[in-house]
């Protein structure tokens, strides 16, 4: 069961959610502080926060005396979406879980293979775990977390959610990366899907950005047949 936002991150998700859906466009302006203090019923403090988070997150942009706008957007837009597997898999009618096999906190080793950008980050929060729909196991996931951008995901309950689940909750990306192709499960994860090593997933790699921070880089094996990722996109 996922946890109620604190209402600094309602705030936020809530006016994150209308910039992505485009409900709210560059150059907009938003609401003010003391507009938003009178919609939330809350202290300037906690509307402030909202904006600081989204702000750094570069989808706002706070002038002194303009007041706050929607930052401006890249000119391309992305095929494959950030998906909630969580969410997905409850939107079809099924149980949602996640099972969790690893977790640690490491420095990054040659066989990680991670770019630049991770293996100098520091710190690492390294996880491995299932997600299942009505308890049958559909992907696999290993996950690389840099722990000096996203602290607070090392005290993070992974058996209330799953990594991705509590990142997109806590922590807005503004720059995604997709790798997708197919692989044959090795003997390994095969054995956490309930495959014969060799069978056919698709495999997707995932990076994500904060502004200038890299946030995640996470490795997905689907198996085939149990879940597909639909994008529906137009002209920029």
């Amino acid at each position: 069961m996922t946890r109620d936002l604190a209402l600094h991150d309602r705030i936020r998700t809530e006016i994150e959610g209308q910039i992505l859906s485009g409900v709210l466009k560059p150059g907009d302006k938003v609401p003010s502080e003391l507009e938003l203090m009178a919609v939330y019923g809350c202290s300037r403090m906690t509307v402030s926060k909202a904006l600081t988070a989204l702000s750094g997150a570069g989808l706002l942009q706070r002038r002194k005396r303009a007041g706050t706008v929607v930052a401006p957007r890249p000119a391309e837009t992305m095929v494959l979406d950030v998906p909630d597997l969580a969410v997905e898999i409850t939107r079809r009618g099924q149980v949602y879980g996640f099972r969790l096999v690893a977790r640690e906190v490491r420095t990054a080793r040659a066989e990680d293979d991670l770019d630049e950008g991770l293996a100098s980050a520091g710190p690492l929060l390294f996880v491995r775990g299932v997600h299942c729909a009505d308890a049958v196991p559909i992907a696999y996931e290993e996950r690389y977390i840099n722990l000096a951008a996203v602290p607070e995901i090392a005290e993070a309950d992974f058996s209330v959610e799953s990594p991705g689940s509590w990142l997109l909750r806590h922590i807005p990306w503004t720059e995604a990366e997709n790798r997708i192709g197919a692989i044959g499960a090795d003997a390994a994860w095969a054995r956490l899907l309930n495959l014969s090593p060799g069978a056919a997933c698709l495999a997707i790699a995932r990076k994500t950005w904060r502004g200038e921070a890299r946030i995640t880089l996470v490795r997905q094996m689907f198996v085939a047949g149990r879940f597909e990722l639909v994008a529906r996109f137009g002209p920029t």
